[in-house]
């Protein structure tokens, strides 16, 4: 009895292993034997990720950029000129109190003063003579953990005795905020549209060459054989489009975007806000998101294209 179900598992693995091995095959011998069709379907997948990795790139990019520009937001607390050093402390107690305060930093006023005068440039020379008789205040520097809270916590420090004025861009902050968050949300259903556009396309043009294979796929349902089995070539036939159709985005990707980046180091010794993410490892990343996404279109192109044939 025992020898008997080892038997029978060892007979089912081969099985199994020799159903893989046909469906490989076929799959293979189904991309080379449709010519022109196999040509279209990997044609219309290239062409669809080619924008897909695209808009990838230019919306990660973008939103790199905006988190990046979110992250340096922070609130400036100029501190009473008639302020006394314990009055400071205590200010900045109740400041670091506040659940939202990611960090709080304390700038003296000859720190203030260094500041804007290092910004100007040749131009601070003039500011530093006013170091004996310093104008500007002290000031705490103050980041929130989210910076979409950054408003919140200003208004909170406000509050806050011996507070002289609280600076956090008010006039443009919530403005960017708003504009990142649509970006991102209109950025990902576009590439969901593309995505699906993608699949659409592909499905019609398998379905093509499915079409003239339905008579065969009947026959093989009329003497038993098991919608897995049909269906197996297909997926690999499928999965091997997808793969094709990824190939020459991928170089696309990895040339251009190394071009790019050159190009954007060089431009960038001029102007600090030019930025790419790192070629290395956004490139490879993006390409093996472009390979995963050519995969899965091919796949479920193919699956859904024969599906209706199945039914006999």
């Amino acid at each position: 009895m025992v020898l008997s179900l080892e038997m029978k598992i060892e007979v089912t693995t081969v099985m199994k292993f020799s159903s893989l091995l046909r469906h490989l095959r076929e799959g293979f011998k189904n991309v080379f034997r449709n010519g022109w069709m196999t040509v279209a379907s990997v044609g219309a997948v290239t062409v669809t990720l080619i924008l897909v990795s695209a808009f990838l790139a230019l919306m990660l990019n973008l939103n790199a950029t905006a988190n990046k520009i979110e992250s340096d937001v922070e609130v400036k607390v100029l501190i009473d000129l008639s302020a006394k050093e314990k009055e400071i402390e205590e200010l900045g107690d109740s400041i670091r109190a506040i659940d939202e305060v990611d960090y709080i930093v304390f700038k003296s006023k000859d720190e203030e003063l260094d500041s804007l005068a290092d910004s100007l440039g040749e131009y601070g020379d003039v500011y530093r003579s006013y170091s004996d008789d310093n104008p500007l205040s002290h000031a705490y520097v103050v980041k929130a953990k989210d910076p979409e809270n950054t408003e919140d916590v200003a208004a909170e420090i406000e509050t806050f005795d011996h507070v002289e004025q609280v600076n956090f861009g008010e006039d443009f902050v919530p403005s960017l905020f708003k504009f990142n968050k649509y970006a991102r949300t209109i950025g990902l259903v576009l590439i969901i549209a593309l995505v699906l556009t993608a699949i659409f396309l592909i499905s019609n043009t398998i379905r093509i060459t499915i079409m003239a294979r339905s008579t065969e796929i009947g026959i093989m349902k009329l003497v038993g054989a098991t919608n897995g089995f049909i269906r197996g070539p297909f997926f690999i036939e499928g999965l091997l489009l997808g793969v094709l159709g990824s190939i020459i985005p991928i170089v696309g990707i990895l040339i251009g975007y190394h071009f790019l980046d050159e190009n954007v180091q060089i431009a960038k010794l001029q102007y600090q806000f030019v930025e790419l993410l790192p070629f290395s490892p956004f490139a490879w990343q993006l390409s093996a998101i472009v390979l995963v996404i050519g995969s899965f279109i091919g796949v479920w192109g193919s699956v859904m294209s024969v599906r209706k044939f199945l039914k006999v």
